[in-house]
Parts: C-alpha cells; sequence; structure tokens
C-alpha cells in the first residue's frame, strides 16, 4: 500500500510540474495533511463514546446475548468445524463486533477465530473452506451501527450523521449474502479441502 501511496504523490508532483501548477499541488498537500489531523482530532471523542458503549454492552452480557443469537447461524455457514469448537465462538464475537462497528475491537478477535480454524487445517499452507467463507463475510463487513463512518460525518460536520445507518444495513446485508453464496458456490470447484477435512 505504501508503494501505492508514493506512486500517486509522484505522479501528482510530475503532473503539476507539467502543467506548471506545482505551488497549488503542494499546498494541496498541506491542506489535505491539515484536515487528516483535524478529522483525526474530532473522531476520537466519537470513537470513545461508541467504543465505551460497546464496553458496556460486553460488560452487561449484550455481546454474548448477541453471540448466542448468532451462533445457529455461523454452525450452519461452517459445517465442517466441530460443535462446540472455540472457534465458533470466535466468528460470533467477531461478527457481532463488527455488526457494531468496532472494527478495531473485531480484528484481534478474527485472528485469533483464524488461528482456532488453522488447528484443524490439514493442509497448514492453504486456507480451508471454512477459513475463506470467514474472510468472505469479513470482507462484506455487515453493520448494523456503522461508528466509524457516523464519526466520519460527525467530524466533517454532517447535520444528520444518523441518516448512513439504514442505507448501510441494507448494502452491507446484501454484499454479505452475495459474499456468501459466491464462496460457498466457489468452493464446489475446490473439493479437495472437504475431502481432506474427512480424511484427518
Amino acid at each position: 500500500m505504501g508503494y501505492i501511496w508514493v506512486f500517486l504523490i509522484v505522479v501528482s508532483v510530475i503532473v503539476g510540474i507539467a502543467n506548471g501548477r506545482l505551488v497549488e499541488v503542494t499546498q494541496a498537500i498541506g491542506d489535505s495533511a491539515k484536515l487528516a489531523v483535524e478529522i483525526s482530532i474530532s473522531l476520537i471523542g466519537v470513537m470513545a463514546f461508541w467504543l465505551g458503549i460497546v464496553k458496556l454492552a460486553e460488560k452487561s452480557g449484550i455481546v454474548k446475548l448477541i453471540s448466542k443469537l448468532v451462533k445457529p447461524i455461523t454452525d450452519f455457514l461452517f459445517p465442517e468445524i466441530p460443535a462446540g469448537h472455540s472457534a465458533l465462538g470466535n466468528i460470533a464475537m467477531n461478527v457481532t463486533a463488527n455488526a457494531l462497528g468496532v472494527t478495531n475491537a473485531a480484528t484481534p478477535i478474527g485472528i485469533k477465530a483464524m488461528e482456532e480454524m488453522q488447528t484443524l487445517n490439514p493442509q497448514k499452507d492453504t486456507a480451508t473452506n471454512p477459513m475463506c467463507t470467514f474472510l468472505a463475510i469479513n470482507t462484506a463487513g455487515f453493520q448494523l451501527i456503522p461508528a466509524s463512518v457516523i464519526a466520519v460525518l460527525v467530524a466533517s460536520g454532517s447535520t444528520n450523521p444518523t441518516e448512513i445507518i439504514a442505507p448501510t444495513i441494507l448494502v452491507t446485508l446484501f454484499g454479505t449474502i452475495v459474499a456468501i453464496i459466491a464462496v460457498k458456490i466457489l468452493q464446489n470447484f475446490f473439493p479437495m479441502n472437504k475431502t481432506e477435512e474427512k480424511d484427518a
């Protein structure tokens, strides 16, 4: 990713020189850096608020309750994982954290889920079907409360930052459904993992 940013900066400078607008390019760089700092600082309060809400939800058992509600779905989506395996609990917690918009909290749980699934993997250098399914769900990123987006909108001065909630739910829901369908169809073209799991 760093190489891409360097490439874009170099191209911008070259184009600016070629068009005789290097001053504007330099000014834009400074303005963008200033705006980035301002948005980052303004995000602290909103993110702290949402993280605090989720922490309260964790302490009160709401997150565990949601995880239990999600568990039948995870059991259905990951039939290769044995019932009661710790990977299923981590997957449910990860999906719940992502749905609440706390992606920073979801990341370590997601890594733990992958580590747990890797213990069931007979071919360590190849991702299993459950791993691919989990990755597809995470990439689609279903969200009930887009906390990060709301924080950016607040920082940008939006008068109604919560209006993004309904469209976000619809878009991420359809995206997640499509991702699951795609991964389930594609895994039929790679039956090796299923065979190996049965042999194991």
